[in-house]
């Protein structure tokens, strides 16, 4: 891989970073769809009491073991005309909600192999700066696509968080994809 590949990528990565703490903290597009419930410590009490191992939570809930009791799965579609669904995700304390430093870290890795990617298919392309920007837009969607839209459909995730996710995702790579692009069209380096 080229070190032109590898300095869009960074670019890239950047403003993917930039927009997405832009994105969570300044504009409300990282907390649409998310609710707080009616009575937070009531809540927690029954998820602390009601899931003992850190992990992922459906309810009503049917094990792929059950799926063949047919008097289990009756009920369970009973349970399920009249209760509400919920996906939850239960984690171990996070001790200092303030100090975020991995996740950052981790968040700024997973935006550079992003943009890694990314780099590496526009640069493969013959594409002027506009069309590879499209790309990159166009990869956004296609990453919208292929992960927040399925937790909608299986997992009921509501309209507001898809919106969220969908301009979240393409305006992420649109503009990370206006340095990615930049970078890769320059032919020779530029001396002052």
């Amino acid at each position: 891989m080229s070190m032109r590949i590898i300095i869009a990528a960074l670019f890239g990565a950047v403003i993917l970073f930039v927009w997405g703490m832009a994105a969570h903290t300044i504009l409300p597009i990282g907390e649409m769809g998310v609710q707080a419930p009616a009575n937070e410590e009531v809540v927690l009490d029954a998820v602390k009491s009601g899931t003992p191992t850190p992990g992922i939570y459906m309810l009503p809930y049917a094990s792929p073991a059950q799926w063949n009791d047919e008097s289990f799965m009756k009920s369970y579609a009973e349970k399920a005309k009249v209760q509400p669904f919920v996906y939850m995700v239960v984690s171990p304390p996070i001790g200092d909600p303030m100090q975020m430093t991995p996740q950052l870290i981790k968040q700024f890795g997973c935006n550079f192999l992003g943009s890694l990617i990314v780099a590496w298919l526009l640069a493969a392309t013959s594409w002027g700066f506009a069309a590879r920007v499209l790309g990159a837009a166009g990869m956004g969607l296609f990453v919208w696509a292929g992960s927040v839209v399925p937790m909608a459909v299986w997992y009921r995730f509501p309209t507001d968080f898809m919106i969220g996710g969908l301009i979240e995702h393409v305006v992420g790579w649109l503009l990370g994809g206006i340095l990615i692009a930049w970078w890769l069209g320059r032919t020779k380096p530029r001396r002052f």
